[in-house]
């Protein structure tokens, strides 16, 4: 009795007009994030009346959208972000994407919109990179990231759920997240905006968050730095970038990072990491991280290191802290030995250059 795979319910039907090889060799070569995407995508479709339907792999290519669309007008969607891993043995692996599928499912919830299965997830992306594993670049520090996401979008104008869904995966071949490699950034600590409240969408993954950071971003550049990091409503403690969290290393060894109170976005990478330090023998703790706490740690030496970390740029360690009324160097300015240790670590299994003792990888092809 043959049993059929989740990534076997999506029906696939190859594009006629994917990528010449040759073009696509030169597109792996030096591949920059998110600008390039493979020649398929994986979807479905939910209606209140029927649920879950028409899961299938097709070409690539433009969404037709109605001007009355509920996303357009409401927001309400949802999306996530793990990436393919090529192995030297010419496998394919993703890395906790079982935890992606649950913080999916928690963002469909908050977002009142359906919650896909964690099957449906796992064989919406398996599906693809089957499909697309020409895609998979090889490369150092490169990968294939992968973008589910899901939208409202049935015809109507109202506030009120959609009786309509898509959910789609689309794949873009991706190097380091900052061009310039793994190299020390400068952040602005934002005095006037906050990225999230309680009782709001902070611990969701959805566009409007993200939409919201995108002012402070702007004058974070104009000021001559690379990211700007959040407040919590009361503008005393850190809570995390636009895109990923924070983690404060100490001169004892010990590593604190904000709690996962609902304003934060929960990071698989973040909980990996944790893991790691702990094993590492490091005192790892979750708590609250003080603005002025940690300005004197810097001045005083006792605040050694710190990194941001997210699937998108793994870690990045953090070489200048700013606001209004100060500016800090972290240590010495470069990365420090924690940070670099366990980055290192981390891509070492997402890569299968180390053992996987937790079970993280999930094969894809």
């Amino acid at each position: 009795m043959s049993t059929i795979t989740p990534a076997e319910l999506f029906e696939l039907r190859r594009s006629d007009h994917p990528v010449p090889a040759a073009q696509r060799a030169t597109l792996l070569e030096h591949p920059k994030f998110g600008t390039v995407f493979s020649d398929h995508m994986a979807r479905a479709r939910w209606t209140r009346a029927g649920g879950w339907a028409d899961r299938r792999v097709e070409a690539y290519a433009p969404l037709t959208l109605d001007p009355a669309s509920a996303v357009l007008h409401y927001a309400q969607e949802i999306f996530e972000g793990l990436k393919a891993y090529a192995h030297a043995d010419g496998s394919v692996w993703s890395f906790r994407p079982q935890a992606n599928a649950a913080r999916f499912a928690r963002s469909a919830t908050r977002l009142a919109l359906p919650v896909l299965s964690e099957a449906d997830f796992l064989g919406a992306i398996s599906a693809l990179v089957a499909a697309d594993r020409e895609w998979v670049p090889t490369g150092e520090e490169t990968s294939l990231y992968l973008r589910p996401f899901m939208y409202a979008s049935e015809r109507f104008l109202g506030v009120r759920p959609a009786d309509a869904v898509e959910f789609l995966v689309i794949a873009s071949p991706v190097g380091p997240y900052f061009s310039s490699g793994v190299k020390p950034v400068s952040i602005w600590v934002s005095r006037d905006y906050h990225r999230a409240g309680p009782g709001g969408t902070g611990a969701a993954k959805c566009g409007g968050n993200y939409a919201a950071s995108l002012l402070p971003q702007q004058e974070a550049y104009a000021k001559g730095f690379e990211q700007v990091c959040f407040l919590d409503v009361d503008g005393e403690a850190l809570e995390e970038l636009g895109g990923m969290n924070v983690m404060v290393v100490h001169a004892d060894g010990r590593v604190s990072t904000p709690p996962v109170s609902g304003t934060i976005l929960e990071g698989v990478t973040r909980s990996s990491i944790l893991t790691l330090l702990a094993e590492a023998g490091h005192a790892v703790t979750e708590e609250p991280v003080l603005l002025s706490d940690l300005r004197a740690g810097l001045a005083s030496g006792e605040v050694t290191e710190v990194f941001a970390c997210g699937t998108a740029a793994v870690m990045t360690p953090i070489g200048r802290l700013a606001s209004d009324d100060f500016d800090l160097t972290v240590g010495d300015g470069a990365a420090g030995p924690v940070t670099v240790a366990t980055r290192r670590q981390l891509t070492d299994i997402q890569y299968g250059r180390a053992a996987d003792p937790h079970g993280w990888l999930y094969r894809l092809a």
